[in-house]
């Protein structure tokens, strides 16, 4: 099942974004390798500048889904503000179905 976890940082934290990036990007990818994630990226405010993210992660149930995201280097620096994590059907333009 594919699982879309919504977050938004808390304001002024733009400094934790970037610090702890690398640390995220790194999680992101081990994801991807163990094909637990189909896609992700930041949201952006008006200046274009990161305040949250999407991540759209595969895993077998929401509470695999919430332990996935509470490892999420972000959420463990405290970046968010919240975090809702929603199951989500991917219909249209699934690189599978392509």
């Amino acid at each position: 099942m594919l699982f879309a976890w919504i977050c938004k940082d808390k304001p002024g934290k733009l400094q934790v974004r970037l610090d702890t990036r690398p640390e995220h990007v790194a999680f992101l990818e081990g994801l991807n390798s163990e094909k637990k994630l189909a896609f992700a990226g930041p949201f952006l405010d008006a200046d274009g500048k990161p305040n949250g993210s999407l991540v759209v992660v595969e895993a077998p149930d929401l509470a695999a889904a919430k332990a996935l995201s509470a490892a999420d280097p972000y959420a463990r620096a405290g970046l968010f503000e919240s975090v809702e994590i929603r199951q989500w059907n991917w219909v249209f333009n699934k690189p599978a179905a392509n």
